[in-house]
């Protein structure tokens, strides 16, 4: 068995280099880009939203509040008329990008973090890199992809993007799982 203690820098290393990765994801390959599209008359909508002022929050329309009243028929014509979708409203206003890369250190470090524990509790000081890396990578790739197949499944999420999240969260687990394999107390 590893001590936690052991592991500070296999987890730092990964949390930075799935930061790395994931800000050339983003910002050099654009291959999520297409990820969100604009809605029809876009602003017409934002102008009917104003002056609502909903909080930031998740929503779902048309919003039933429980099973006794998706049996409602008023609530069926709503669903069967459309238009059907879940929302998210965000604060407006200023930069929010600093506090939202910050949290994403955090959880890259989270997910090594839970990763390096059940590898220290499932093999030896001194274990081969191809073993680390199996077991650091598999728990890592069900930290970082398999939790967004339930917004596929449940809210109709892009498969094409939840595909290409997956595919990023593959990449992610195996520079987890390198950083492991590689500083794997010996």
């Amino acid at each position: 068995m590893v001590p936690l203690s052991a592991l500070w820098l296999p987890v730092v290393v990964s949390a930075v280099l799935v930061f790395v990765a994931s800000s050339v994801i983003h910002m050099a390959l654009g291959y999520h880009n297409g990820d969100y599209g604009p809605l029809p008359r876009e602003d017409d909508i934002i102008t009917a939203l104003r002056p609502m002022h909903i909080p930031p929050g998740d929503y779902f329309l048309p919003y039933a509040g429980g099973m006794a009243a998706m049996k409602d028929p008023a609530f069926q014509d709503k669903w069967n008329k459309g238009p059907v979708a879940t929302l998210t409203v965000m604060a407006p206003g200023g930069n929010f990008m600093g506090a939202q890369l910050a949290q994403w250190v955090l959880y890259a470090a989270t997910i090594a973090f839970f990763s390096g524990y059940v590898a220290s509790r499932t093999l030896p000081v001194g274990a081969h890199y191809l073993l680390v890396f199996r077991v650091v990578g598999a728990t890592a790739f069900m930290g970082y992809a398999l939790g967004l197949w339930q917004m596929v499944i449940w809210y109709k999420r892009s498969l094409s993007t939840t595909l290409k999240s997956t595919f990023d969260g593959l990449l992610y687990a195996s520079l987890t799982a390198g950083a492991f394999g590689w500083l794997w107390p010996s």
